[in-house]
């Protein structure tokens, strides 16, 4: 006889927009622990209790929250987190009245929402994988690196679980080399592996950045794209980021290039929700203007 999966069904606000807010917890695009559709979301992982996977099916106003494997407890407690039901816009529609584009934004993606997923090393690996890297390289290293470390999804064979940090910490640089990752990014994966237990004990956003920052390899950008997903934080800004200062300045100035110190002074009106004023921008697809050459993608497994 089948088991019968328990369920917990959550009371979705108006507009919910599960697509977009699942989408939240993908530090990379297509990230393959990730799986979403109008309708329907999977998410798999590591919990503290084991593997497991998320399955989220909208009804109508109605989130069905199942999950599976060992860690099935712990993430349907934090299923409302995970969906971003505990994400509070209270005040952000006067913030967003600041100006006029943010203004319609926030109109048009009321219903996206900060996920929250409660893992910190779930988001670091592709994080790190993302530092100094165009997003195709990042996404083919993780997906190699899912593909040699990781393990069918309980309920969900055809998703690959993360890897262990242990199995991450025990594995020397240079067998990182074939997943197209150097020496730098790869101490930087083995070092924040054997702190991940350490990293997990953050207590809230600020502290988790300050652990991470704390490590060799981790700056300000690695902090912020894993904090937005971890914990939900609607003021982080990838400080660093090659595009997104660009893509701010001329949302909000008509600017068409920008610096950090540029991209920070035309937030500051958003400040406590400088983050998800970014996350509107790159939902609505805004660019700015493309100048030059593309930047060439490299391999370092020919290396």
């Amino acid at each position: 006889m089948t088991a019968v999966l328990p369920v917990r069904l959550l009371t979705l606000p108006e507009h919910y927009d599960l697509a977009g807010t699942l989408s939240g917890l993908a530090v990379i695009r297509n990230d393959p622990t990730v799986r979403v559709t109008a309708r329907e979301a999977w998410w798999v992982t590591r919990t503290p209790d084991g593997p497991g996977t998320l399955q989220l099916v909208r009804a109508g106003g109605t989130l069905a929250a199942r999950a599976y494997g060992a860690g099935a407890d712990w993430l349907l407690e934090q299923a409302d987190a995970i969906a971003g039901l505990r994400d509070d816009l209270d005040g952000f529609a006067a913030v967003a009245g600041r100006h006029e584009l943010v203004r319609q934004l926030a109109r048009r993606h009321r219903g996206l929402r900060m996920p929250t997923s409660g893992l910190v090393f779930h988001h670091l690996v592709p994080a790190i994988l993302g530092q100094k890297v165009t997003y195709q390289e990042a996404f083919r290293s993780y997906r190699a690196l899912l593909r040699h470390f990781g393990e069918p999804a309980p309920g969900m064979p055809d998703m690959t679980l993360p890897p262990e940090p242990a199995s991450i910490a025990g594995t020397p640089y240079y067998l990182f080399h074939p997943f197209g990752v150097e020496q730098r990014r790869a101490d930087t994966l083995r070092r924040a592996a054997d702190r991940a237990a350490a990293l997990e004990r953050a207590t809230d956003a600020a502290d988790a950045v300050r652990r991470l920052v704390s490590l060799s390899g981790i700056g300000p950008w690695t902090a912020a794209e894993v904090v937005r997903a971890s914990h939900g934080d609607p003021d982080a800004v990838s400080v660093g980021d090659y595009h997104l200062p660009n893509f701010v300045a001329w949302a909000l100035a008509g600017e068409p290039r920008a610096d950090d110190r540029r991209m920070l002074e035309l937030l500051e009106p958003f400040s406590g929700h400088r983050g998800r004023v970014c996350r509107l921008i790159l939902a609505a697809g805004i660019t700015a203007p493309k100048y030059g050459p593309r930047s060439p993608i490299r391999s370092f497994a020919r290396y």
